[in-house]
């Protein structure tokens, strides 16, 4: 503090016109009397130096208020999203049994219901039944090829060689018919002499100029030589048909030569129908998967985690395919859809920090920017507007932006889509926003 000053004042008379606020007392003026002045200048110093550290602070205040709101982009109209699973029936029948209700928290492959499985099972059976057939006729077709092959090469040696003995046949038979012809010939001659020995002797014999002895024994030469004529001519025609016969069979077996000569095509044919066999068995076994995963089908299962919802279906009721039964609320792979105004997505970027306040819970939680729409709310519903018709009137549009919540925010599970929230984006992030740029 400054020093106190002391001034001295002699006591002189006053002038009665003073006004006697301004005289001084005689008590007053006895001794040395010290003045407050020096300190009413101190207090007007300090007060000045507290108003001036006041409009410090207001300044400091408003200017870190300006950065910390500057800094931050927030919208009320935000809500929780995510994925909601429908679960439908993929096959026919009639519902058994419902082992869940709404608001359940269930495991992915856990049993949801449960579809009578009776024709199925029958469906399975018969299929595998015919998966037997077909697949016992692959492989008789199979073993077929080798022997249809086998069959082939012996067919075109043997018919090779029934058509060789039937020519031998013929020949043989050709050589006998020109020996009857020969032997007929000579029948005939024979007979033609003992016919004209009859006839010459039959005279002599009724003038008793030759022995009646010698006329017999002409008589019956005559009649053996016409015998051996008829027995040369039945030789003959049985030489004669025996050609046919050999001819005919000459043929048969040419044919059937022709036929072996077709083994490879037979063998191919074989394969063939091989092949067929095999793809029918495999369609067969085909089918009994389908019949197997039908099977599998009537258990209905749960393909997330997460909570029922919007279960609609119930003991003895008939679904068929594609019908919504329930569905499935994943709780771990959610966010939130935030609807900025296309004027505060200036610096808004993937990557940047989040504070999102759940008003159902009344409190923060962290997470970050993941991605902004491809296009305003408005040219997504479904009926856009057109805006090269009537009066226009320009209205801020709205752009989605997902927010993701950070890793370990909700171990509890509590957040639901649907919530509703206000996100308050940083987008004085430069580390974040280089990072997500880069």
């Amino acid at each position: 503090m400054a020093p106190e000053v002391t001034i001295e004042i002699e006591e002189k008379d006053q002038p009665d016109s003073l006004p006697e606020a301004d005289r001084i007392s005689p008590q007053s003026s006895r001794g040395p009397r010290s003045f407050d002045k020096p300190s009413a200048n101190h207090g007007a110093r300090t007060k000045i130096l507290l108003g001036l550290a006041g409009l410090l602070v207001v300044t400091a205040a408003v200017a870190t208020g300006y950065y910390f709101f500057a800094g931050w982009e927030s919208t009320d109209d935000a809500q929780i999203d995510g994925y909601v699973n429908p679960i439908s029936s993929r096959v026919a029948g009639y519902i058994t049994k419902v082992y869940v209700e709404d608001n359940q928290y269930v495991k992915a492959g856990t049993l949801l219901a449960q579809i009578d499985p009776t024709d199925y099972e029958v469906a399975l059976g018969s299929a595998k039944a015919t998966l037997a057939n077909d697949q016992a006729t692959a492989e008789a077709s199979q073993v077929n090829v080798p022997i249809t092959s086998v069959n082939a090469a012996s067919q075109v040696t043997s018919a090779q060689a029934d058509v060789d003995n039937s020519r031998a046949a013929i020949s043989a038979s050709e050589k006998q018919l020109a020996a009857a012809r020969a032997g007929l010939l000579q029948a005939e001659a024979n007979n033609a002499k003992a016919q004209d020995d009859v006839k010459r002797y039959k005279p002599l014999v009724d003038k008793q100029e030759i022995p009646e002895q010698q006329y017999v024994q002409a008589v019956q030469t005559a009649n053996a030589t016409a015998a051996a004529v008829e027995v040369a001519t039945a030789n003959v025609q049985a030489e004669q048909d025996a050609i046919t016969q050999a001819r005919g069979k000459l043929d048969q077996a040419g044919a059937a030569l022709e036929s072996a000569r077709t083994g490879p095509q037979q063998v191919r044919i074989q394969q063939s129908r091989a092949v067929a066999a095999a793809a029918l068995a495999d369609k067969s076994g085909e089918a009994v998967q389908q019949a197997q995963l039908n099977l599998n089908y009537t258990h209905i299962m749960a393909p997330v985690d997460g909570l029922i919802a919007k279960r609609s279906v119930q003991v003895g009721q008939y679904v068929v395919p594609g019908q919504q039964l329930l569905a499935v609320v994943p709780l771990d792979d959610i966010w939130v859809t935030a609807n900025f105004k296309e004027t505060q997505l200036k610096n808004v970027r993937a990557g940047q920090p989040v504070e999102i306040f759940v008003d159902a819970y009344g409190r923060d939680y962290t997470g970050h920017v993941e991605s902004i729409a491809g296009g305003t709310g408005a040219i997504f519903s479904l009926l856009p507007p057109e805006n090269a018709t009537g009066n226009y009137v320009k209205v801020v549009q709205r752009v989605p932006v997902r927010l993701r919540f950070d890793q370990g925010q909700d171990p509890d599970h509590r957040l639901r889509p649907g919530l509703s929230v206000e996100p308050k984006v940083n987008v004085k992030w430069p580390d974040r926003i280089d990072q997500a740029e880069r």
